[in-house]
């Protein structure tokens, strides 16, 4: 095969004597040639080898340089190698006619003249590696080419992701506004009102059962800004990376429990009753704030779409871990739309038109991702939904977001 410093030639012709007279003629630094004494082992080194040029002999027994350079001519690997034939028949019109037909780009006339085929030959070396350099640099445009391709193609991607980005930021920060707005007007509202009820010197309703009525609906209005702001603090912490987790000895059931506890008000609104069942006391390591977070999210999703209906918590044992499933009765989510309720700030299918993002699904999955656990939805419309929470009973080493 052709190398970095040498430049292969061929000499075909069927007289050793004739090759050992070529070969002194034409060797030089930087040049490799390989004598053949026939068509047939000719052929058979134009395949092994790349060359620069191959010298035939026109007068040869059995397949003579014609017949090689149609041969030659005929196959991919050498029919651009230049051909020079060399002949003792004088300058007969019929062998130059011939020998161009066949693909020569030269004749040597024998007596050969030294000079001249030392200068031929150093032409057609030069050309070689021309052509070699040429190539080279075609191969180099070439993976230029497709790592241009390549850049423009992951810069297109990153512009589309920031496109996406810089939209569902903006729809985002739309619906959050909204979404703030609904309790802050509430509140408003009823600061007027009470306002106005004080110029007119109605003190009925800031008597004692008035006020308890005043502070609870203040305090689910502010709860709820509350909950919005903590959730877009911890989406930030995610994608930053920042949050982490804090696992410490814990029993499972009893973290369960609290989050029921703290969403019994809002279960009460919604006419739905909650039972939660439990095989036995599962004892782990986990972050109890962030579990009873993963579990407050379930189940608050369960209860705006449960259609008011009975919502149920049970919680397993697995063989490494544990099992915590939040069951609801609404209308379900379709196939094709459960493989968006865990992404950052999707709508919730189930709430369209409603302006609510499902930021609490999105971190409930990274909460449990990072103890070393999954979140997974299983639902079918009109069937309702069934969150499963699998957890082990160590989150790995070094958790965090």
């Amino acid at each position: 095969m052709l190398n970095d410093n040498n430049a292969n030639l061929l000499i075909v012709d069927d007289l050793p004597e004739n090759l050992l007279a070529l070969e002194a003629v034409i060797r030089k630094e930087g040049r490799r040639v390989f004598q053949a004494s026939s068509g047939e082992e000719a052929l058979a080194l134009l395949l092994e080898h790349e060359f620069a040029l191959a010298i035939l002999d026109v007068q040869m027994p059995g397949m003579n340089g014609f017949e090689l350079a149609e041969l030659m001519r005929g196959t991919e690997k050498t029919r651009h190698i230049p051909i020079v034939f060399v002949t003792a028949a004088g300058k007969e019109s019929h062998y130059a006619f011939k020998g161009y037909e066949t693909g020569a780009v030269d004749f040597l006339y024998k007596p050969l003249d030294v000079q001249a085929v030392q200068s031929k030959v150093s032409v057609f070396v030069e050309l070689h590696w021309q052509r070699i350099d040429t190539r080279r640099q075609v191969a180099a445009l070439e993976k230029s080419r497709k790592e241009q391709e390549a850049l423009l193609a992951q810069l297109e991607t990153a512009r589309q992701e920031l496109q996406k980005a810089v939209q569902m930021r903006d729809e985002f920060m739309s619906v959050v506004a909204q979404e703030l707005l609904t309790p802050l007007n509430t509140l408003f509202l009823e600061t007027q009102q009470r306002k106005l009820e004080l110029e007119r010197g109605n003190t009925a309703m800031f008597e004692k059962a008035g006020l308890a009525r005043i502070f609870q609906g203040d305090q689910h209005q502010i709860q709820s800004m509350v909950e919005l702001i903590d959730d877009m603090l911890d989406v930030s912490r995610i994608r930053n990376k920042q949050l982490s987790i804090r696992p410490r000895p814990a029993e499972l059931s009893a973290i369960v429990k609290r989050a029921v506890d703290q969403l019994a008000s809002q279960a009460l609104a919604a006419g739905a009753s909650v039972s939660l069942h439990a095989e036995a006391p599962i004892q782990g390591h986990w972050d109890e704030f962030r579990i009873q977070q993963v579990i407050v999210n379930l189940l608050g999703n369960a209860l705006r779409h449960g259609a008011g209906k009975p919502v149920e918590i049970r919680l397993s044992s697995l063989p490494a871990g544990a099992l915590i499933e939040v069951l609801d009765q609404g209308k379900g989510i379709s196939l094709a739309e459960q493989a968006h309720v865990f992404e950052q700030f999707e709508r919730s299918p189930r709430s369209a038109g409603l302006g609510v993002f499902s930021m609490g699904l999105y971190i409930s999955r990274q909460l449990v991702q990072v103890h070393g656990g999954t979140l997974e939805l299983v639902s079918q419309p009109g069937k309702g939904c069934n969150f499963r929470v699998a957890l082990p009973l160590a989150p790995p080493a070094a958790a965090a977001l």
